[in-house]
């Protein structure tokens, strides 16, 4: 268990200034647990603060008494998704999955197109993405926010989960039409990351939205118009990519705090 600091912990007496919203919250989860941490924060409040405190915890006690028993804990199991995984990626991976398999069938219905499955790969992962630090597509986003290992850690773990399918996925489509593996994975491990820096400043679900958009308007669309693979998916971008990836994933860690924010957009 990690205590709060007692510089936080003043910061919460003081009326949580300069303390975010998930912060905020954290810590009040974390003080209905920790009886040493209650007592630390009793210490800096005042007499009329604490008498107040006192006429609230006796009514809530004969209101407690007085009401049903408390609900059974969750099973460990339901925690795991919660935190793992969103119901709410389901359907969004489950098409994802079958777009490409739409573009393993057409690529060999239609083998004079560039394949479908490299012009595909990069942007396959991003609905998934989207949701899965998102306020207006998750139900239980107020909830998750409050725990202390919300914000860039869950996105992470999420991510992670989304990966978990998309990547087995693409390496079965690019098998089944013998595409470059390199060329199939690097781009979409790339994306990702870019989405995750990105969001980390206006969202992780606009980040997804603004780069599929632009993939698709810059490279997909003009591919497929002009029957010929575009450059950025040919041999020779391997390195590229790969540099992409580890530079993208390098920005991540250093705007971990502002995924903790409420307001970044999601």
């Amino acid at each position: 268990m990690t205590h709060p600091t007692t510089t936080i912990l003043a910061r919460y007496a003081d009326g949580g200034h300069g303390l975010d919203d998930a912060a905020l919250w954290s810590i009040e989860v974390h003080l209905d647990v920790c009886a040493d941490c209650r007592a630390r924060l009793a210490a800096r409040t005042t007499p009329a603060t604490a008498e107040l405190l006192d006429r609230v915890a006796a009514s809530l006690d004969r209101a407690i008494d007085a009401g049903p028993a408390p609900a059974r804990h969750p099973a460990p199991a339901a925690a795991v998704h919660r935190r793992w995984l969103a119901w709410t990626l389901l359907p969004w991976l489950a098409v994802t999955v079958a777009v490409l398999g739409c573009g393993v069938l057409l690529d060999s219905v239609e083998p004079s197109l560039p394949s479908l499955v490299l012009l595909l790969a990069p942007v396959a992962p991003l609905p998934g993405v989207a949701v899965t630090w998102s306020q207006r597509i998750d139900p239980a986003w107020e909830l998750i926010a409050t725990t202390p290992a919300a914000g860039l850690a869950m996105v992470l773990r999420r991510t992670l989960a989304v990966l978990v399918v998309v990547l087995p996925a693409l390496l079965v489509a690019g098998v089944s039409t013998g595409t470059s593996l390199a060329l199939t994975l690097l781009p979409c491990l790339a994306f990702t990351a870019a989405t995750l820096a990105l969001g980390a400043f206006i969202g992780v679900r606009r980040a997804a939205i603004g780069l599929a958009l632009a993939w698709s308007a810059a490279v997909l669309l003009p591919s497929v118009v002009t029957r010929s693979l575009s450059p950025v998916l040919q041999s020779g971008s391997t390195a590229v990519w790969a540099v992409a990836t580890a530079a993208l994933a390098a920005i991540i860690a250093p705007a971990a705090t502002r995924f903790r924010r409420l307001t970044s957009g999601n």
